[in-house]
C-alpha cells in the first residue's frame, strides 16, 4: 500500500497554471501523469469523458476537484497529480464552484492508492494544512506540506460526541455505502473522512464502510443502513430502498459528522 509521497512526485505538482474551463484543467493534469509515467494520453481523455457522463460530482469540496476514471489500460502504474490554478474555472457544480484546485488520481486497482486518499482527506480537511497548500510558492514547498503530518482540524463548534453506548450494538454490524462514479475516487475519499468520523465518536467497530461505484450501490444497498454520495450521483442512483445523504464537502469531517448524526438520529 502506497503513501502520498509515493503516488505524488514533486515533477507531478505545478502552481498557477492556466486553464480556459474544466477540460483544461483536467488536460493540465492529465499531461503530468504522462510526463512522469502514470498513465497514456488516453487516461486524460477518460477522465474528461467522466465528467461528462456523470457531472461534476468531482468536485468534492469547495474549490477542490478530484480529477479520476475506471482503471485501464490506460494506466501504466498507479499515480497522481496536483494543480493549483492561476484563475478559477467553473465545473458546473452547484455548491462548490469555482474550483482552484485539481487534484488527478490513476489507480491500477482499488486498494493501492487507499493510504493515499486517507493522507489527502486528512490533509485538506485541515484548515491550517489547506491554507499551507494554498500560499505554497514552488512545487517543493507545496510538495514539502504535503508530504509532512497533517493533523486533523477540530471544530470547537461541533456538538459533543456520541458515546460508543448510543451507538449501534456490535451484535448488529452496520455498514454505510459511499459511492461515486468509479468506485476508486470519490467515493474513497469520503469512506475516509467518515472514518474519521466514526473513529472520533468509538463507532468504528460497530459501522464498516465500503467505497463503490453506482452500478454496485444499486446491488449492495439492501445491505446498508445508508448511502453518502454527491449530489450528481445522488440522482444517478435514484430510490435504491435505503437513505442517500447527500455531502457537499467531502473534506469536511463536521459536514459528515452532521450527516451520520442524521442518519442515527443522535
Amino acid at each position: 500500500m502506497e503513501d502520498l509521497k509515493d503516488l505524488l512526485p514533486v515533477e507531478a505538482v505545478r502552481l498557477d497554471v492556466r486553464a480556459a474551463d474544466w477540460r483544461e484543467a483536467i488536460g493540465a493534469a492529465g499531461r503530468l501523469m504522462v510526463e512522469t509515467g502514470a498513465t497514456t494520453d488516453e487516461y486524460t481523455r477518460e477522465m474528461v469523458a467522466n465528467v461528462e457522463e456523470n457531472g461534476p460530482y468531482i468536485v468534492i469540496a469547495p474549490g477542490v476537484a478530484f480529477a479520476h476514471s475506471r482503471p485501464s489500460p490506460a494506466v501504466l502504474t498507479t499515480g497522481m497529480s496536483w494543480v493549483r490554478l492561476a484563475e478559477p474555472v467553473e465545473f458546473g457544480h452547484e455548491s462548490n464552484d469555482p474550483v482552484t484546485l485539481v487534484v488527478a488520481l490513476a489507480a491500477k486497482d482499488s486498494a493501492a492508492h487507499t493510504s493515499a486518499m486517507a493522507s489527502l482527506a486528512r490533509l485538506l480537511g485541515d484548515p491550517g494544512t489547506a491554507a499551507a497548500l494554498a500560499a505554497a510558492p514552488t512545487p517543493e514547498a507545496l510538495h514539502a506540506v504535503l508530504t509532512g503530518d497533517g493533523a486533523e482540524a477540530s471544530d470547537p463548534s461541533a456538538a459533543p460526541e456520541p458515546s460508543p453506548a448510543s451507538g449501534p450494538r456490535a451484535a448488529s454490524l452496520h455498514k454505510i455505502l459511499t459511492v461515486c462514479g468509479n468506485g476508486v475516487g470519490t467515493s474513497l475519499f469520503l469512506k475516509n473522512t467518515l472514518e474519521q468520523v466514526l473513529d472520533r465518536w468509538g463507532w468504528s467497530r460497530f459501522v464498516t464502510v465500503e467505497a463503490t461505484d453506482t452500478i454496485s450501490a444499486k446491488g449492495k444497498a439492501s445491505e446498508a443502513v445508508a448511502l453518502l454520495t454527491s449530489r450528481e450521483i445522488a440522482r444517478t442512483l435514484g430510490d435504491v430502498g435505503r437513505p442517500v445523504k447527500v455531502v457537499q464537502d467531502f473534506t469536511s469531517t463536521a459536514e459528515v459528522d452532521a450527516v451520520l448524526r442524521d442518519t442515527y438520529d443522535v
